[in-house]
């Protein structure tokens, strides 16, 4: 665990988009809500789309409606970024309008200082982008050679739960996320925070404090 940093309310934004994969956003989402309320004021937290049209998560089981679109929302300290079933993401990379709205918002964040933390496939999303290039980077299982292919400037790390790189983290499969968003709080919280969170979610598989 690296030094615990003492700051003000942290802006965190947890994108959205349409077969985004429920566990991967509502997992960290509630590590960071729970955060809030046990240590009130640390973070603001809430959900950016494209736009503020409801969208669908996988397999359309539910509709989410963010609460900001690219154009209100606030400057985020930290994006979220949720993955999706591997077929979906693929086409969300070769897709131009994608591209030039969603992946040049984070990238533009990125360039100024803003934290990128990617959950599960979330990573392969920012492809081509720049911001994986001389990062050790990691993803699901499933998807790591895909990865590799795909950014031949990153190191893709095999075997772990998550990578964190200062101003980018990237996490394994789904509950990966659950991990390192608790290992964030501890960051910025400190250890007392995590262990109280992890009491809260009843959480007998923490591995927040294994990573590289």
């Amino acid at each position: 665990m690296k030094d615990v940093q003492n700051s003000e309310t942290m802006n965190v934004a947890f994108l959205v988009y349409d077969q985004v994969e429920v566990l991967d956003l509502s997992g960290p989402l509630d590590v960071f809500v729970k955060a809030n309320v046990i240590q009130p004021n640390s973070y603001y937290c809430f959900t950016v789309g494209k736009t503020k049209e409801a969208i669908s998560t996988e397999a359309n089981t539910m509709t989410v409606i963010p609460t900001y679109d690219l154009q209100t929302c606030p400057k985020p300290d930290m994006i979220v970024v949720p993955g999706a079933n591997p077929d979906q993401i693929m086409k969300y990379i070769q897709d131009k309008d994608f591209r030039e709205t969603v992946l040049e918002w984070i990238k533009n964040h990125y360039d100024t200082g803003t934290v990128v933390f990617t959950v599960c496939t979330g990573s392969m999303l920012l492809s081509g982008t720049g911001m994986l290039a001389g990062h050790d980077i990691t993803t699901h299982s499933m998807l790591l050679d895909v990865l590799e292919q795909h950014n031949p400037e990153a190191n893709v790390i095999r075997n772990v739960r998550y990578i964190d790189q200062e101003q980018l983290i990237t996490t394994a499969g789904i509950t990966a996320g659950i991990d390192a968003s608790l290992y964030m709080i501890g960051k910025h919280l400190g250890q007392e925070t995590v262990d109280t969170i992890i009491k809260l979610f009843e959480y007998q598989n923490s591995k927040a404090d294994i990573s590289i």
